[in-house]
């Protein structure tokens, strides 16, 4: 779950959505290779793009869930780093509280068909092993998000990490950064995903797609 190849239809998609290349990098999984394995190696993937001749300000970084938690997670350690940062973040439905603080993971319980907290805390434990949950770099609502490029955030009024999607964009812009969230009547968590079958998902792709080009262009 969660591997190049679950996600390989919704990266050619938003590839042709914003008319440029994706690369998916093949990150290390929990619960084999719990924090910090996964940020390490989305690092090592960013690197990789500068060395290769990329220009920073031509990429965005975008990742869905738990994904679109470390795309934060990532731009924090970049800039902590002084490492130049990407053009602009994409976040899907993120998971960016670990510790399972936020409202709606009870509010919306009984209206999401995806997610439940008792999931939720299961898989927290095996991506953060003995780490403290709260820590900045997995749970990077606690982080400083100055300086972060322009963010996108999609969320579906359905799922349990609207609180998640929320208050990352509250952080975000109370720190100084053009984040802007969109909620999704009726969508459930990375709804993004059956864009094959639901119009919705379609929209949202091309919406990705225009943000991701509005910024690299």
């Amino acid at each position: 779950m969660g591997s190049c190849d679950t996600h390989r239809t919704l990266a050619a998609r938003l590839a042709v959505a914003s008319r440029t290349p994706v690369l998916q990098p093949a990150y290390r999984l929990a619960p084999e290779h719990p924090h910090p394995a996964a940020l390490q190696d989305c690092v090592a993937a960013y690197r990789s793009l500068i060395d290769a001749g990329i220009p920073p300000r031509q990429t965005v970084v975008a990742g869905d869930s738990a994904g679109g938690g470390l795309a934060v997670a990532l731009a924090v350690s970049l800039r902590d780093a002084v490492v130049p940062l990407p053009a602009a973040l994409v976040c899907m439905s993120p998971w960016v509280d670990l510790a399972l603080t936020g409202d709606s993971l009870r509010t919306r319980a009984p209206v999401d068909p995806v997610c439940s907290l008792t999931d939720s805390r299961f898989h927290a434990r095996l991506y953060v092993g003995d780490a403290d949950p709260r820590a900045v770099l997995i749970s990077p609502i606690h982080a400083d998000l100055r300086g972060l490029p322009p963010l996108l955030i999609h969320v579906g009024d359905r799922e349990i990490l609207l609180s998640d999607a929320m208050r990352l964009a509250t952080q975000a812009s109370d720190h100084g950064v053009d984040a802007e969230l969109k909620i999704w009547e009726g969508m459930w968590h990375v709804w993004h995903l059956f864009a094959a079958s639901v119009p919705e998902a379609r929209r949202a792709v091309e919406e990705i797609g225009g943000f991701i080009r509005n910024h690299i262009g």
